[in-house]
C-alpha cells in the first residue's frame, strides 16, 4: 500500500494553501482558524503521507512550506505516531531518507529533527534501514549527504545517545562502533560544518563514556589537539567543552596531557571570540572542584590571573551597560518581574537559605571569571595574592572616566576573593574597606552597585572589628554609605544596596538596634520610591532587620515609621494580586519579631489570610466561580503568615482562631495534592498545637491520622520536607493532649522506627523530629510503646545523642525515662547506646529530669550485678565516662 499511496490533487493544495497561510505574516486570516482546520485534516488517517510527500517532493513549494510540512509532521509523530498505520509509518520513512542529501540545508535539517523524533518513540529496531542509510550518506563524497547525515546523527546523540549504544538485534555490534570511527575520520573534514557537527556528537558521549569512546581515546585527544586551533570560533568552543567535561568526568585520560591542556585553555581564555573565552574559562572552577592535585594550576597562577581581571572588566555588547543607565522613576514592565517562589515554613535544622543570587542573571565571561576567581582563591587562598593585588590596586589607582570598566572589574574581584584570600586580606581590610566607602557615591552606577556588593562580602570582617572604637567608626560609616545607596535614583544600585544590607544585617543583629529609626526612615523612603521589582528587595530587607533585632523593633516610635507605608500597600493590594507574596512573607517576618506586639495589627492580617485561603481553596475546585486561575503560592504564604502570627501572638491568637474558620480550611489543606501546601499545613498545625491546642481539640484524631499518613514509606520520601512538618506536628500535639494521642501510636511509631533505622537515606531534620516525636508519645503513652522499646532503643539513643540541648530535648528524654520505667528490661541490650546518648547533654537544665536521669542510671547499677555494669562502663568512651561521673554512677 505504501509504494503505490499517491496524493490527491485538492487534498495536496488545500493542504498547501493551509500552511502558507500559516507562515505568511501579512496573511489576514486568523491564525487559530488555519490551526482548527490543520487539525481538521489530521482526522484523515493518511494526512501525514501528504505532510511527508510536501516536505519531500513539492520542489515547486517554497522552501518555508516544506519545512512547515515537515514541523507539522514532527509534531503529529511525537503525539501519536504508534496510532499511524504501520503503511503509512513505511511511506513516511521511505520519503524522508532521500531526503538527507537533499540540496537545501534547511530540508536536510527538518528532516534530521523527524528522523530523530521517529527513534525516540520506536526505537532503532523500528526502523533497521536507516543505520545503512545513514552510513552510505557519511561514505558518499558528496557534502550534501555527509552533512545531511551527520545532522541527523548529532540531533540523535544529543537527543537520546544511549540508543546508539545498545544493542540491536539483528546486528552484530552496536551502532555506534559503526558510527564513531566516522565521526572521528571528519575531525579532519576541510569542511566546518562536518567538523562542528562530528565534534559536537561525539561530546555528547563524554558523560555516558561508553566503551567504544574508552577505546578510542587516544584517536579522540588527537582529534582534539588538531582541532584546538581551528579557524572557526564554534569548534573551539566545543574543544574547550570537550577538555571541560572530560576534566569533571574522567579526569585520568587527560592525565599525560594535561600541561598541555591548561596550556591551551589560558591561550583560548584569551580569545577573540567570547563564547570561545567564556567556554575555555569554565575549565577552571570545574578543575578546582574535581579533586585533582592543585600543584598543576599553580605554576600558570601568575599568567591565568591577569587574564581573569581583564575578563572581568564590562564588554562594550554587556546588557548591564543599558540596564544600568535606567532611571529609578520609570515603572517596571511585567517581563522584568522574573517569578518567585516562596519556600515553605520548615521545622527542624538545616533550613538552608542560600539566597546570594547574582545581581543580574545572564551568565557571561565576566560573571564566569570572577566564579573562577572566587574558586581559585578558595582552593589557593593567599597564594593568588602576590599576583592579583599589584593589578587591583593599578586598575583603582585610575582616575579617568574612560577607565571606570577597570576600576569596577577590580572592584569585583576583591569582592571575588573575600572570602578564600582573608587570611592574607585581614591586616589591609581597614584600609581596603576605607578606600571602598567612597567609592559608594562615584558617578558611575555600575561602581556604586559592584561597591555595594563587595563590602557586603566583609560584613563578617566589618562586624566583627566593632568592638574596637576604630572599627565601630568604619562600621557605621558603611552602613551610613549603603543606607545612601538605598535611597539611590538608579535601579541597578537600589537593587545592590538592598541585597547588600540585607547580607549585614544578619551578621549586625543588635549592633542595629542604636541606628533603627535613621534604618527604618531609608528603607521606607525607599518603599516610597522603588518600582515592583526591586519592591521585593526592599521587603526582604525589612523582614531581616526583623530577624536580626527581634523584640527590639517592638518600639512606637520604631512601628510608627514602619506600619503605616505597609498597611497602606496593603490595603491597596486585592486578594489575588501576586505582589501580595512578598508583603506576607515580610509580615511573617515582622509578626515573629514583635511576638505580642503585633496583636494591634493581627486582626485585618489573619482574616485576610483565611480569607485567601478561602478563595483558593474555591479556585482550585472552580476557576470560574472564583473568577480567578488557582495559584498554591497564595495557599502557602498565608498559611505561612499564620504560622508566624501564631508563633509571635502565642496564646492570645486564640480570640482569632475561635471565631474563623481555620480548623476547616486547615485539614483541607493538610490533604491537599500539592507538598508545598501540605508542608506549610503542617507547620501551622504544630504551632497551633503549641498556642491554643483546645482548637484543635475537636478534630485532633483527623489531624494525627493526616499527619501519619506522610509518614508512610512511599510519601515518605517523595516529600521529606512534610513528612518533617508532620512529624513534629504529631509530638507538639502528643505534648499537649497526652492520653489522647493513643489511637494512633502504634501506627505512628513503626513509622518513626522505620525512619530511625535509614537515617543515612534522610535528612538530619527529619531524624531529629523523628527521635524527640517518639520521645513525647512515649511519654504520652508508655504503656503502650515499652512492650516493644527493645526493637528501636539502639537507633533511637543514637539519634537522641546527637540533638542540640533544648525543650523539645527535655521533651524526648522524659519519654525515655518513662519506657524504662515501665519496662527496665526492654533497654538492657542498648545501654551503651542509652549512656551516650545521656553524656550528649552539655547541661540538663531541668532539675526533675536531671533527676530522672539519675534514677535510671542508679536503677540499672543495682540491677547489673558480677561485674556487668562495670563491663558496660568500661565499653563507654572516656568522654561519655566523665560526662556520667555527675551521676555519681
Amino acid at each position: 500500500m505504501a509504494a503505490t499511496w499517491q496524493p490527491q490533487e485538492e487534498g495536496f493544495k488545500e493542504i498547501c494553501g493551509l500552511l502558507e497561510q500559516q507562515i505568511s505574516p501579512s496573511s489576514t486570516t486568523d491564525k487559530s482558524q488555519i490551526w482548527q482546520q490543520l487539525q481538521h485534516y489530521s482526522q484523515f488517517p493518511d494526512f501525514n503521507n501528504y505532510l511527508a510527500f510536501i516536505l519531500a517532493r513539492s520542489e515547486g513549494k517554497s522552501i518555508e512550506v516544506r519545512q512547515a510540512a515537515g514541523l507539522l509532521l514532527k509534531n503529529n509523530i511525537r503525539m501519536a505516531y504508534m496510532s499511524i498505520n504501520p503503511a503509512y509509518q513505511q511511506y513516511i520513512k521511505s520519503e524522508l531518507l532521500p531526503c538527507l542529501g537533499s540540496n537545501d540545508r534547511h530540508i536536510r535539517s527538518t528532516v534530521g529533527t523527524i528522523i530523530t523524533t521517529v527513534i525516540q518513540i520506536g526505537g532503532i529496531i523500528g526502523w533497521p534501514e536507516l543505520l545503512q542509510a545513514l552510513v552510505n550518506c557519511l561514505d558518499s563524497d558528496d557534502l550534501n549527504h555527509m552533512e545531511g547525515a551527520m545532522d541527523a546523527l548529532s540531533k540523535i546523540c544529543e537527543d537520546i545517545p544511549q540508543v546508539l549504544d545498545s544493542d540491536v538485534p539483528g546486528l552484530s555490534e552496536r551502532p555506534i562502533n559503526a558510527f564513531l570511527p566516522r565521526m572521528l575520520q571528519f575531525f579532519q573534514s576541510p569542511h566546518t560544518s562536518l567538523r562542528k557537527l562530528s565534534l559536537a556528537s561525539v561530546n555528547q558521549y563524554i558523560m555516558l563514556m561508553p566503551a567504544a569512546l574508552y577505546a578510542a581515546m587516544s584517536r579522540y585527544l588527537q582529534g582534539l589537539f588538531i582541532l584546538a586551533n581551528d579557524p572557526s570560533g564554534e569548534v573551539r568552543k566545543l574543544v574547550c567543552s570537550a577538555f571541560v567535561q572530560l576534566i569533571e568526568i574522567s579526569p585520568d585520560v587527560l592525565e599525560l596531557h594535561l600541561r598541555n591542556v591548561i596550556e591551551y585553555m589560558l591561550q583560548v581564555n584569551k580569545d577573540t571570540d567570547d563564547e570561545v573565552a567564556l567556554e575555555s574559562c569554565e575549565f577552571w572552577s570545574t578543575y578546582c572542584e574535581s579533586q585533582l592535585p592543585p600543584d598543576n594550576l599553580r605554576e600558570v597562577l601568575p599568567r591565568l590571573i591577569p587574564v581573569l581581571l581583564s575578563n572581568m572588566a564590562y564588554a562594550e555588547d554587556d546588557e548591564s551597560l543599558v540596564d544600568a543607565e535606567e532611571d529609578g522613576s520609570l515603572p517596571d514592565r511585567d517581563q522584568d518581574i522574573k517569578p518567585r517562589f516562596h519556600t515553605s515554613r520548615l521545622h527542624g535544622s538545616e533550613i538552608d537559605d542560600d539566597d546570594d543570587e547574582d545581581i543580574v542573571n545572564v551568565w557571561n565571561l565576566r560573571k564566569c571569571s570572577a566564579a573562577a576567581l572566587d574558586t581559585l582563591s578558595n582552593v589557593f587562598g593567599d597564594e593568588i595574592l602576590p599576583a592579583l593585588m599589584p593589578i587591583i590596586e593599578s586598575k583603582l589607582s585610575t582616575s579617568g572616566d574612560s577607565e571606570w570598566k577597570e576600576r569596577e572589574a577590580a572592584v569585583l574581584a576583591l569582592g571575588a576573593v573575600a572570602e578564600g584570600c582573608i587570611n592574607g586580606l585581614y591586616p589591609h581590610l581597614t584600609q581596603i574597606i576605607a578606600f571602598l566607602i567612597p567609592l559608594l557615591d562615584d558617578k558611575f552606577p555600575l561602581i556604586r552597585s559592584i561597591t555595594c556588593w563587595t563590602l557586603s562580602r566583609f560584613s563578617k570582617y566589618i562586624v566583627e572589628v566593632t568592638n574596637y572604637q576604630k572599627g565601630y567608626e568604619q562600621f557605621e560609616l558603611v552602613l551610613a554609605g549603603v543606607l545612601r545607596r538605598v535611597v539611590d535614583d538608579n535601579k541597578r544600585v537600589q537593587e545592590a544596596a538592598c541585597s547588600a544590607f540585607a547580607t549585614l544585617e544578619e551578621e549586625a543583629g543588635d549592633l542595629l538596634v542604636p541606628k533603627l529609626e535613621v534604618i527604618l526612615q531609608h528603607l521606607m523612603i525607599a518603599y516610597g520610591k522603588y518600582q515592583r521589582r526591586n519592591l521585593r528587595i526592599v521587603y526582604d530587607a525589612i523582614g531581616t532587620l526583623a530577624d536580626a533585632v527581634g523584640r527590639k523593633l517592638n518600639q512606637p516610635t520604631y512601628l510608627n515609621i514602619l506600619m503605616p507605608p505597609l498597611f497602606s500597600k496593603w490595603q491597596q493590594l486585592s486578594d489575588v494580586d501576586k505582589d501580595l507574596f512578598s508583603l506576607l512573607e515580610c509580615f511573617t517576618s515582622i509578626a515573629l519579631a514583635l511576638g505580642s506586639g503585633f496583636s494591634q495589627f493581627a486582626d485585618p492580617v489573619f482574616e485576610r489570610c483565611i480569607r485567601i485561603v478561602q478563595i483558593q481553596q474555591q479556585a482550585k475546585v472552580d476557576p470560574a466561580a472564583a473568577g480567578v486561575q488557582y495559584d498554591k503560592e497564595f495557599v502557602v504564604c498565608s498559611l505561612d503568615l499564620l504560622s508566624g502570627l501564631t508563633e509571635g501572638l502565642g496564646s492570645n491568637i486564640e480570640s482569632l482562631v475561635s471565631k474563623s474558620r481555620l480548623g476547616d480550611l486547615l485539614i483541607q489543606c493538610c490533604m491537599d495534592d500539592l507538598s508545598e501546601v501540605r508542608q506549610s499545613s503542617f507547620a501551622l498545625v504544630g504551632d497551633l498545637a503549641r498556642a491554643c491546642p483546645s482548637h484543635l481539640h475537636p478534630r485532633v484524631t483527623e489531624y494525627l491520622t493526616v499527619a501519619t499518613k506522610q509518614l508512610e514509606s512511599p510519601k515518605l520520601k517523595e516529600c521529606l520536607s512534610v513528612a518533617n512538618n508532620a512529624c513534629w506536628a504529631i509530638g507538639e500535639i502528643a505534648v499537649k493532649v497526652r492520653q489522647e494521642v493513643s489511637p494512633v501510636v502504634i501506627p505512628v511509631v513503626s513509622c518513626l522506627v522505620l525512619i530511625l533505622q535509614h537515617t543515612e537515606e534522610l535528612n538530619k531534620s527529619l531524624v531529629e523530629n523523628s527521635a524527640i516525636t517518639l520521645g513525647r508519645l512515649s511519654w504520652a503513652c508508655p504503656e503502650l510503646i515499652s512492650p516493644h522499646m527493645e526493637h528501636f532503643m539502639q537507633p533511637w539513643c543514637a539519634a537522641l545523642a546527637i540533638i542540640r540541648d533544648d525543650i523539645e530535648k527535655e521533651d524526648a528524654f522524659r519519654g525515655l525515662c518513662a519506657l524504662i520505667k515501665a519496662n527496665p528490661s526492654g533497654a538492657l541490650s542498648s545501654l551503651v547506646f542509652m549512656c551516650n546518648a545521656i553524656a550528649s547533654w552539655n547541661e540538663v537544665r531541668s532539675e526533675e529530669l536531671q533527676n530522672e536521669l539519675c534514677q535510671v542510671l542508679h536503677g540499672y547499677k543495682q540491677m547489673l550485678r558480677n561485674g556487668a555494669w562495670d563491663q558496660c562502663m568500661s565499653a563507654l568512651d572516656p568522654p561519655v565516662k566523665d560526662k556520667l561521673s555527675k551521676y555519681q554512677v
